[in-house]
């Protein structure tokens, strides 16, 4: 990396690496470091009547607030932070003072790891503090980290561009005080979902996420190519069809927590890439399913939260089982006043114009219903809600309605004007399943990119048996998000996907050595602002020699500097 391109105090930092390697510090041992306390369990644990505890902690240097003989700083661990107190002579007991007077107040800066021996006392004005014995350097910051300062509950100089935090989460955990919390509480979401699944014993298992149909949804996937089979294949939408092959093969209740992927558009709920669970039981129906996703969701919520209430935004949202259930046609008659049922495509579309409910041609009658009910009724379920039997051409797996056949045995839940999970009983009549397929086919022929797939080994399968099943989906993004409070999709993703990082035009060194700048001052050119010739065709060339100078003398870069003539002649050229 060419100096050039390093900040004022990324240079500083580079030099403070290399002192500490010439006073024989390592700044990055290899040498394992034992901790045996955490800062959170100091803190609890204190008490001014036991007797002295010595700790041996480590962490990130967060603030740092140096007094001559005698300083303080705060350590930041995997459990928050606690202040640590350095006295130069209980660190440096001998004659040799270099430890305190050179590496920690000169060579050490904020963001640097360092490991501390002490024991625990509580200061004058009441904090609990570790008291330094000895200190080792274990990993040395070379950038700066934002600082963000709190003063009366007040936080000044926030690190909080969306964009920013997103692309760096690793400075956004570090820096942002709640940000942990967030991906903690969605490990507990697991481990609760987990437990409930386990202690009724269905077994977690895992299917293929290179597939060479991708089934289980409507969605535009992801598309490969396998180089040794020389044939496309496609990144899983669902785990559905294999999860129900294993239902085939005489598990009684099997579950997937999968990572899928749609080649579809991204905002505040949707990420290309993201998680769903899909638990699939045998000789159930949706009416069990319904009972057993409410008792699911109040047992996460109590488990993550300690109550069935969760804020979200301005919405109190209450998972306490039992929740309400609607069927489409209600809900759909309930907003708009009109009842679908028994209405063919052509009648459809005239209520979706009606409406105002934007259409295509490719749509057929279950994607109009889907359209209606999105724009108008989707939103307005704020509680968890059950919308029950869909109409079948909305639904190509589910098993048709025991009492009315246009219908099927589907449910979804909704939360907070979205749809959360997805539930059937299960189609299990292979000849149904067939002409199902096939209807999506025909929709697909139409223009539908989104239809679904022919499956033959799926249906080969279902040929051999499958038992009465009820299956479930839900999105675990949007579970996060709803159990931890967050409006957007990216807070609850570590790493959520993001457009590629805009970065200056800068033309090839070829193209200014061509108009006669030196190879050695090229870099000097681009610091002081000229990317490009074109650019650098409008440059005041009086001013651009004196900056020039200027850079070579605060960076040390020991060139000689060029004339005034010399770099008038390179503007010239490059008008």
């Amino acid at each position: 990396m060419n100096i050039l391109d390093l900040s004022e105090q990324e240079i500083i930092r580079r030099n403070s690496l290399d002192e500490m390697r010439r006073l024989g510090i390592d700044p990055y041992p290899a040498a394992e470091y034992k901790v045996d306390a955490f800062t959170d369990e100091i803190k609890a644990s204190f008490s001014d009547d036991a007797p002295q505890r010595t700790v041996s902690i480590a962490g990130r240097i967060m603030s740092r607030r140096i007094m001559g003989k005698a300083s303080f700083m705060e350590l930041k661990d995997s459990k928050g932070r606690i202040q640590v107190y350095i006295s130069r002579d209980d660190l440096c007991p001998g004659e040799d003072k270099e430890l305190y007077n050179t590496v920690f107040k000169k060579l050490l800066d904020i963001g640097d790891f360092v490991g501390i021996k002490g024991y625990v006392f509580r200061t004058q004005m009441g904090e609990i503090t570790v008291h330094a014995q000895a200190l080792t350097v274990l990993a040395k910051s070379l950038r700066p980290l934002p600082i963000v300062k709190v003063k009366d509950g007040v936080v000044y100089d926030a690190f909080e561009d969306p964009e920013l935090r997103y692309r760096q989460r690793y400075v956004d955990l570090v820096v942002n005080e709640g940000v942990k919390e967030i991906f903690i509480k969605r490990n507990k979401v697991y481990t609760s979902m987990r437990e409930f699944f386990n202690l009724r014993g269905y077994m977690e298992v895992e299917t293929p996420i290179l597939q060479s149909i991708p089934g289980g949804a409507a969605a535009r996937p992801f598309i490969t190519h396998h180089n040794a089979l020389d044939i496309p294949l496609y990144l899983r939408i669902a785990d559905e069809l294999y999860l129900k092959r294993l239902i085939v093969g005489g598990f009684e209740g099997v579950y997937e927590f999968s990572k899928n992927f749609r080649n579809e558009g991204m905002d505040r709920t949707h990420n290309p890439e993201f998680t769903c669970m899909e638990i699939y039981v045998s000789y159930k129906d949706y009416n069990w399913m319904m009972t057993f996703t409410e008792q699911m969701l109040e047992k996460i919520a109590l488990d993550v939260n300690g109550a069935t209430q969760v804020k979200v935004g301005d919405n109190l949202i209450d998972f306490k089982a039992p929740y309400k259930r609607v069927t489409m046609t209600e809900a759909i008659k309930e907003f708009t006043g009109i009842d679908i049922t028994g209405m063919d495509e052509n009648q459809l579309r005239e209520v979706c114009q009606k409406l105002g409910v934007e259409t295509d041609d490719s749509m057929g009658k279950g994607k109009l219903i889907d359209e209606i009910f999105g724009a108008k009724c989707e939103g307005n379920y704020i509680q968890p809600t059950f919308i029950t039997d869909y109409p079948i051409e909305m639904s190509p797996l589910t098993k048709r309605h025991r009492n009315n056949p246009e219908l099927t045995e589907r449910f979804e839940l909704m939360v907070n004007g979205k749809e959360l999970c997805n539930a059937y009983s299960e189609l299990n009549d292979p000849i149904d399943q067939r002409y199902r397929f096939e209807e999506q086919l025909r929709l697909s022929e139409k223009g539908d990119d989104e239809a679904m797939f022919i499956d033959n080994d799926f249906i080969r399968a279902l040929e051999y048996g499958m038992p009465p099943t009820s299956g479930m989906g839900i999105g675990m993004d949007r579970l996060v998000m709803l159990m931890t409070g967050q409006s957007t999709i990216q807070e609850v993703l570590f790493f959520p996907q993001m457009r590629p990082e805009k970065n200056r035009k800068k033309d090839a060194d070829s193209c200014f050595t061509a108009i006669g700048v030196p190879q050695e001052w090229i870099a000097a050119v681009q610091k002081a602002g000229f990317l490009t010739v074109e650019s650098l065709g409008e440059a005041n060339p009086n001013k651009l020699q004196q900056e020039l100078c200027g850079l070579n003398k605060k960076y040390k870069l020991e060139l000689s500097n060029p004339t005034p003539d010399e770099v008038k002649a390179w503007v010239e050229k490059a008008r």
